[in-house]
Order: structure tokens, then sequence, then C-alpha cells
């Protein structure tokens, strides 16, 4: 996968010495994997819990509750903070307050391209999110991605779209909307994997420093935008003990969701990022399907199992290259994958 975690280590001479250098490569490999494993766990389970809450408690304000998600995930980690669980490393204050404002607007514009499109356009637009990032990445960073992950890639994409994609209502106000939500959700993901390694700061360090921005950003404007959407006010809903106590489940549940986010993308790569996001989409029609006996069709079915057979072929490319790097001496690779 673009960012599968395997660390760029040459052979040495000295036996011990390429001894470590595999153990700091095993160690990263484990450390990629449980990134990946959280971010799966966390986001299918606050899929879950969100649902519930806009579902059957009718509590339908998004952009709001992703504003709280953030301010919770910023004072939990100002907490670990406080009891050293990291260290605070300075960044360039203006640097990170447009990066945090540039997420915020990211999540507003995807949640209005969702109200003023249809469900299965709104796909369509987080489908266009991994090869936009691809070219992005392309013209203003110089990477390169192999024939084999491209390959993989456009199955993935496929397997997803069949899976997910229902109808194409096409209006020209939510197609401007979703124009400006991939922009801006690719250069948000870039921008979060560019400065982790950049600055050499940590997922966490990131978060912490960018979450306050992000969870301003949304505090202002979401109760606007939900209104705009829903033609309700958040602060006249009726809060009842069980909304409150899911309210915040969904919160604690955030942190990982939030922190996996940047740890994957810190780890791997943006496009991997993604490509994990096409996944957890058939885990939850799956887990529909089969826990709360969702409609489901002949095309949800093939649509994941050609989803999956994408993310397969995509892994092992990604693992085929990993290997490959070494022997090339370190030159560079032919993708992303690796970086």
């Amino acid at each position: 996968m673009p960012g599968t975690g395997f660390k760029e280590f040459h052979t040495h001479v000295t036996l011990p010495a390429t001894k470590e250098k595999m153990g700091e490569g095993e160690k990263y490999q484990l450390g990629t994997i449980g990134a990946l494993s959280l971010s799966v766990v966390s986001s299918v389970s606050i899929v879950i819990c969100n649902k519930t809450l806009m579902s059957s408690l009718h509590f339908i304000f998004a952009t709001t509750l992703t504003s709280w998600h953030l301010f919770v995930t910023f004072c939990s980690l100002h907490v670990a903070l406080k009891l050293r669980f990291f260290e605070h490393k300075p960044l360039e204050k203006k640097m990170v307050m447009g990066f945090g404002v540039l997420n915020g607007i990211s999540i507003g514009l995807l949640n209005l391209s969702l109200g003023f499109n249809s469900v299965g356009f709104y796909q369509m637009t987080k489908l266009a999110i991994i090869p936009c990032t691809i070219l992005l990445e392309i013209l203003f960073l110089g990477k390169k991605f192999s024939k084999r992950i491209q390959f993989s890639l456009v199955i993935l994409l496929v397997g997803v779209g069949i899976a997910t994609i229902t109808d194409l209502q096409l209006n020209a106000l939510g197609a401007f909307l979703s124009l400006l939500a991939i922009i801006t959700t690719c250069v948000a993901q870039i921008m979060t994997n560019t400065i982790q390694k950049k600055f050499k700061v940590s997922s966490t360090q990131l978060l912490y420093q960018s979450c306050i921005y992000q969870a301003a950003t949304l505090l202002v404007s979401g109760p606007y935008l939900d209104k705009l959407l829903t033609n309700l006010n958040v602060f006249s809903f009726k809060y009842t003990t069980k909304v409150t106590m899911v309210i915040i489940l969904s919160c604690l549940i955030s942190i990982a969701v939030n922190f996996s986010t940047f740890l994957v993308i810190g780890k791997t790569s943006p496009v991997t990022y993604q490509v994990l996001g096409h996944l957890k989409t058939c885990l939850v029609l799956a887990f529909g399907y089969i826990i709360v006996h969702d409609p489901f069709s002949w095309r949800n079915i093939l649509g994941i199992m050609v989803a999956m057979v994408g993310m397969i072929i995509y892994s092992y490319c990604c693992a085929l290259e990993s290997q490959q790097k070494p022997v090339e001496g370190g030159g560079q690779m032919s993708q992303v994958c690796i970086k």
C-alpha cells in the first residue's frame, strides 16, 4: 500500500548493524499495521454509533457533531501532554493554523456536498479523491506510481463504485461544492503527510497543535451549515439522557478516529488512507447487512468482492515493491508506496 510503513534500510558489512536495522524495520512495520487496524476498528465503530444517533435518535447535525469530536480530541490530548505522554514540538503558528482551518473547511464542504447532491454523486466525489491525490502528488511532489499500483487502484475504485453508487443526479451547485471538497481534502491529506515528514513531528504532536483550529472552524460554521442542510436548529434540539450518552460515546470514539487518521497518513500516505477508507465503506455495508439486516443487492455483494480483490492486489504490489527497494540500493521507487 502507499506507505505500508516498510522503513528504508540498507545492508551493512557488519552483521549486528544489519540486524539492528532489520529490527527497526520490523517495529515500524508492526506500528503501521497497528495504525491501520486502529483506523478500521475506530472508524467502523463511530459509523455504527453515529448511525444510531442520526437514524434512531434523530440527531442529524453532522457538522456540529464533528466540531465536538475535534474539541474533545484536543482536550484529551492536552491532558495527555500535561501527563507527559508525548512532548510538545513547536511548529510555525501560521502554518499550523492554516492547516487546521483547511481541514475544517474540507469537512464542511464534504457535508455540503452530501447535502446538495444525491448519495450516488456524493460517493463519486469520495472516489475522485484518490485519482486527484495521485495527480497532485505527481504534479507538485514529483512522485511516481507503478502500473501495478494504478491497476489495483482502478479495480478497487470500480468495486467500491459498483457497491455504493445508486444514482448520479447532477446539479451545478452540488458539482461545484464537490469539486471544492475534493481539492481541499486532497491538499489537507497531502499536507498531513508532508508536515510530519518534513518537520519530523509525530501524528500526536501535529494533531494536538492543529485540531483546535479545525474544531474552532467547525464550531463557528457548524450550526449554520447544519441549519442550511436540515432547516433545524442544533440548539433547539431536545437532548434526552440517551441522546447525550450516545453523543458522549461518539466523541470518545472520535479521539481514536482522529488520532489514527494522522497516524496512518503520517506512516503511509494520503493514497493509502483513502484506500483504507474505501475498505471501511465495504465493511460498514457488510456489517449493516449481517447485523442490522439493511437492504442488500447483488450489486453490493459484487462490488464488495471486486473492491476486496483490488485491495489484495494493491497490498501485494506494495509489499513486493517494498522488498525490491533495498535490493536496488536505495534508488528511487517507481511509486509512492513506501515513502
